[in-house]
This record gives C-alpha cells, structure tokens and sequence, in this order.
C-alpha cells in the first residue's frame, strides 16, 4: 500500500490559481498517477503528476497531464465528468461515513459524492460544489475534443466542509485512507490509470479495499 505525507502550508486564504506557485515555492512533492491496472483492455497511459498539501481548513491539490488528446464536455457540476479527460481523488476519513469522490474534468466540473459503494451516493449540494476553488490552464469552457498532444494542469482548494458528512475541523495529524486516478471513458484512448495498484478484473475505481494512505502533517 503506497502511502505519502501532505505537509501543512502555514497561510492564509489560498486560491486554486495561486496553488501551483505556492508548491514551487514550498517545494511540495510530486507523486505519479501511472498504475495501468488493466494493460490488456485499456494500455493507454498518459503522463499524470499530483501533489497533495493542506492549510488546516482546506485541502490543495494540483495535478499536472499531458496526453494525446483532451475531451471537455460537461460543463455542469454533477455531470459525467469521467467521461472527460478526469483526474480524481477518492477519500475515506473514517470506517463509519463513506468515501467521498471527487472528480474533476480539465475545465473544473466537479463531481464530489459520498456513500459506501458505488450504488446510491449522495451529490453533495451546490452550495458545497461553490465552495470548491477551481483552476484549469484551459479555462472553465466546454470545447469538445481537442487532438494532439496537450498539456493542461488542474489546481483545486478544497475546504474541509466540502467533506459534508463528516466533522473535519483541522486536516492536520489526520490519516485517511485515499487514491487517486486518472480516466477519460470516452476519449479518444479510453484509461484507468490509478495511484495505488487495483487488483479487479475490470476497471473499477469504487473500491475502498486498494486505496492508499495520505497523512497530513
């Protein structure tokens, strides 16, 4: 099981947009999404980094992509942001509430759901989905499927709220169990990359039992 440490930044209100310099700044560690767990079906395997840091009150995340064509459709919070060009973390703070997953497309729809399985999740609200900060190198506008090698980043501020139904107050001393993917179903190269290794014989990233371990410092 891969395990990684979000050190704390000690600053104010953070912006999605700001989040790739203050990690420049902070050198924060970059961690690769490149598990192909399914190499038969789908062995499309773009070029994904994450880097994973917190404020206390807000989880930042920022991914860096490049892949050979990008996919931009849903537009709309709570759409098939998967089906896009996607990168994604799946959360578990504890044994009792569920997991949570947020996924994210390369314009900054955001998908943030939370149950114990794949079937009957609860959206969280829009009121929680405004919260999110979002910043995408290639704007917040739908544009279809863009061909030939693209590079884009994704950088997203997410207040502990936003983790609806549970009580998180402070990230700090925290461990959660976690993965991170990268997907893209209706690309041009459909993919399922993940962080942590998934053992299932079919792509499936609803599966609490191969996510990794985020201690926040």
């Amino acid at each position: 099981m891969k395990r990684i440490e979000a050190v704390r930044l000690d600053c104010r209100q953070v912006k999605a947009a700001d989040i790739p310099a203050l990690f420049r700044k902070n050198g924060v560690a970059y961690h690769r999404i490149d598990t192909v767990d399914w190499p038969s079906d789908y062995p499309y395997c773009p070029d994904v980094k994450f880097a994973i840091a917190h404020k206390g009150d807000c989880l930042l995340l920022h991914y860096k992509v490049e892949e050979d064509c990008v996919r931009a459709v849903s537009g709309a919070d709570l759409g098939p942001v998967w089906e896009d060009s996607c990168c994604e973390f799946f959360c578990c703070p504890d044994t009792e509430g569920g997991y949570y997953n947020l996924e994210t497309n390369c314009i900054g729809t955001v998908l943030l759901c939370n149950g114990k399985g794949r079937e009957n999740r609860t959206p969280a609200s829009h009121g929680t989905l405004a919260d999110i900060d979002r910043w995408t190198s290639l704007g917040r506008e739908p544009f279809g499927t863009r061909d030939g090698r693209q590079a884009w980043e994704l950088a997203l501020a997410v207040p502990v709220s936003a983790f609806f139904r549970h009580t998180l107050k402070n990230l700090s001393g925290q461990t959660v169990r976690a993965n991170f993917y990268k997907c893209g179903d209706k690309t041009r190269q459909p993919h399922f990359l993940s962080w942590n290794p998934i053992s299932l014989p079919a792509p499936d990233f609803h599966c609490p039992e191969f996510f990794g371990e985020v201690t926040f410092l």
